[in-house]
């Protein structure tokens, strides 16, 4: 239901709020390719998705007769001759001192490849160092813990307990303690 490639035309596309193929309407596009819309039914926006089955990319029949008309490209490596390759924990640990590693401390310093031992986390390698911030490999996940924090210590604020002193709202005036028993005002010295 492809009516219009443009920005304010239809497509059909996969909603991810409604998780069926529906009508969207086009909001916006990086060249010749729709990159966000908006679903006419619960009106989410998210970016494209094409429904499931459908592609842009074209046939391997299309492909293969447009590829035998041109001789002169150099023919591309199949994904499937590419390995990726994964580096296990255990082998990215191969060779350093894994018995001398400084237990965790955010007080302490730490550079790329070293080894340090946590107390919750067990071993793990520093791969990258940003400022007061290391990322820590461990066996699990990689973590993002800081170091180099190890100045004095920061003064604690002293408890001070509320003095003994009576004090009363400030808008209005406290009487003031006298040594000598001051006559009342209704009272008088004559006897």
């Amino acid at each position: 239901m492809a009516t219009n490639q443009k920005v304010g035309g239809e497509v059909d596309a996969f909603c991810t709020r409604c998780k069926l193929t529906l009508a969207h309407t086009i909001l916006a596009m990086v060249g010749t390719k729709i990159a966000r819309v908006r679903c006419n039914t619960c009106g989410g926006d998210h970016a494209y998705r094409s429904a499931p089955g459908t592609t842009d990319r074209p046939s391997p029949a299309s492909r293969a007769s447009s590829s035998s008309g041109s001789s002169t490209r150099a023919p591309r490596a199949s994904k499937s001759s590419e390995e990726k390759v994964i580096i296990t924990f255990e082998e990215q640990l191969a060779g350093k001192d894994i018995a001398n590693a400084p237990k965790y401390s955010p007080k302490d310093t730490y550079r790329v490849d070293q080894v340090i031992h946590h107390p919750t986390f067990g071993l793990g390698l520093v791969t990258a160092v940003r400022g007061d911030k290391v990322d820590i490999t461990f066996k699990s996940e990689t973590k993002t813990l800081v170091h180099g924090r190890g100045g004095a210590p920061a003064e604690k604020p002293a408890f001070q307990p509320p003095s003994a002193k009576a004090t009363g709202p400030a808008d209005k005036p406290q009487p003031q303690p006298t040594d000598e028993a001051a006559p009342s005002p209704g009272s008088s010295a004559e006897g």
